[in-house]
């Protein structure tokens, strides 16, 4: 694989993560479009897909280089596609454009693309390389991936605890912090980066939390906020209720919920979804997942109590752990950070790998994920 192929593809990466939380229902997709000739290369074009998914990447690319897009390469962190939707097919606008190469990293499990846009590709004559950093590329592409073939997004539980690796309970709707403000930022991240946030009713009840993303400037990426009440009985004073503006309220509740509920969170603006109960987890943790895939979802953020963690964790549908470790104990009103069981068992879980440690000032991260990604 040439040196600059990397160089470049690693370039369209960054410019995807920049897409991450905001293309939602489509993948977030970068792209680069490279001019070489004897005297080197330059690159005229750098994107990624638009917010709510359109336009995609490459549009955004081609419309960038204009003419210059004739006789060069483009690097695309995501095979093109090749069905007509609300936009036109961007291996057809490639090949309007005078490509000639175009370098892949990933290919698109959606039925409507599969193969189908490298192939459109290679019938016109292009050159197409494939596979170019695919697992990097499979990692940022990772909720699209299982949005498909798993009909769920990618969940990423979120976890803060105190050096006794209990987590601190929230009194009287005021939340009490086990980390400091450099980790909690971080977190913010994550919720720019989701496509969702979850919770649970019980998270309601004792912090009232906003769940948007409070750093400066990114309040517009904050994620659809999702709660979880088989009762639905979420309070409509509730905070997240009174700034729908900043991101819509999905409350998820079971079959069996009263419909006088459902009617008045309607009334204060909230989204209603219905799933199946589980005697064991309360909602069916898959079919909450399964229906938020069916809206768009492609990358969850699970950031309720223990109960909520735990049962994700328990149905086996975890897939990366992001631990906040405070330098302070919760103290003897602490709960473990699974309800019942501790940090020792995403530690030893056999199906999880730590990835990386950070030092967040006087907070530490750790961060899971699982291996067969």
């Amino acid at each position: 694989m040439p040196e600059h192929d990397t160089a470049y593809m690693r370039t369209a990466f960054a410019f995807a993560r920049r897409a991450l939380g905001r293309a939602w229902p489509n993948p977030a997709v970068g792209a680069v479009i490279v001019k070489s000739d004897s005297s080197g290369d330059e690159v005229i074009a750098c994107a990624h897909t638009m917010r709510n998914g359109r336009p995609h990447a490459e549009q955004v690319a081609l419309a960038q280089a204009g003419e210059k897009a004739r006789g060069t390469t483009l690097y695309v962190t995501l095979e093109p596609c090749a069905h007509h939707g609300k936009t036109p097919p961007c291996a057809d606008a490639i090949i309007a454009a005078g490509i000639s190469r175009v370098v892949v990293s990933v290919h698109d499990p959606d039925p409507r693309v599969a193969g189908v846009g490298i192939t459109r590709l290679r019938n016109a004559g292009l050159r197409v390389d494939e596979d170019v950093l695919e697992q990097e590329g499979a990692d940022i592409a990772r909720g699209h991936i299982l949005r498909v073939t798993a009909n769920r997004p990618l969940v990423q539980l979120k976890l803060a605890v105190g050096s006794d690796g209990l987590s601190p309970r929230g009194r009287d709707g005021t939340p009490v912090w086990a980390t400091g403000e450099s980790a909690r930022a971080h977190g913010h991240l994550l919720r720019a980066r989701a496509d969702a946030i979850l919770v649970g009713h019980g998270t309601v009840s004792a912090d009232d939390p906003s769940l948007t993303c409070r750093l400066p400037g990114m309040a517009e990426d904050s994620p659809v906020r999702v709660v979880l009440s088989s009762t639905l009985d979420i309070p409509t004073s509730a905070s997240m209720l009174s700034d729908l503006d900043t991101a819509p309220v999905w409350v998820v509740g079971s079959h069996n919920a009263k419909s006088e509920r459902e009617d008045a969170l309607r009334v204060a603006g909230a989204d209603v979804l219905r799933a199946p109960e589980n005697d064991s987890l309360g909602l069916d943790i898959e079919a909450v997942l399964s229906a938020l895939a069916e809206r768009g979802i492609t990358r969850l953020l699970v950031e309720g109590g223990p109960k909520v963690a735990s049962s994700f964790w328990k149905a086996g549908l975890v897939d990366e752990i992001y631990v906040y470790k405070g330098p302070e104990p919760a103290g003897s009103d602490g709960i473990a950070a699974l309800a019942t069981d501790g940090l020792s068992v995403i530690e030893h879980a056999p199906g999880f790998v730590r990835e990386d440690t950070r030092a967040l000032r006087r907070d530490t991260l750790d961060i899971y994920r699982r291996k067969d990604r």
